[in-house]
């Protein structure tokens, strides 16, 4: 989607909508919950779900309903959508390797896998999302091309958010590159840098 007709869904969405739904997508361990948590911990004070070094920590979709955001000048009502990882295959050995027994591993390799499903599924629900990549890693993957394949189809608005810009070897600009047709804004969610201006590019489309 060219950026002048992605900024133009912006004005249309949160034009139109008192309550904007915004959704997080992305890869597990990408840092969905963490940037959800550094959003709601600024607007309401409590957290929207644990984050864990094991993936899929996220299962199934997490909610924080009502949270008032002042940025740019303006008020916008957000539900707050924390979304589990998308993975194109869940492998319950992969969690094997974190200590769980075979019987948890394969339980909570079933709950991701509804996870993914259940995320797909709330695509339908969602006005703008924000697809948060670990700008550490390559982000040219067959699950980010899924995420965002998905959410133009749908013609969702779409901001790509660099996260863990606090690590050393992180190249936000491998993102740019990678999707030249979105816009991308760097932060890091853990240490709250330059989230302010995650809110205010969101603000910024706001009428």
């Amino acid at each position: 989607m060219p950026l002048r007709r992605l900024f133009g869904w912006f004005k249309t969405v949160f034009g139109k909508k008192n309550i904007i739904k915004l959704g997080l997508y992305g890869p597990p361990n990408a840092g969905k919950t963490t940037l959800a948590n550094k959003i709601s911990m600024d607007w309401t004070g409590e957290p929207v779900g644990k984050v864990s070094e094991i993936p899929h920590e996220t299962r199934e979709v997490q909610k924080k309903e009502r949270i008032v955001v002042r940025a740019g000048g303006k008020k916008l009502i957000m539900n707050l959508l924390d979304m589990p990882g998308i993975a194109t295959k869940v492998d319950f050995e992969e969690f094997m390797e974190y200590g769980l027994t075979k019987e948890a591993a394969q339980q909570r390799a079933k709950e991701a896998t509804k996870g993914v499903i259940e995320a797909i599924k709330w695509l339908e629900h969602v006005d703008t999302a924000l697809v948060v990549m670990d700008s550490t890693r390559d982000p040219y993957t067959q699950v980010n091309i899924t995420i965002i394949g998905n959410l133009e189809a749908r013609d969702i608005p779409i901001i790509l958010v660099a996260n863990k810009l606090d690590l050393a070897d992180a190249n936000p600009d491998a993102i740019r590159d990678a999707f030249p047709q979105h816009h991308v804004v760097e932060v890091s969610a853990l240490t709250g840098k330059l989230v302010d201006e995650l809110y205010e590019e969101i603000a910024k489309y706001a009428k």
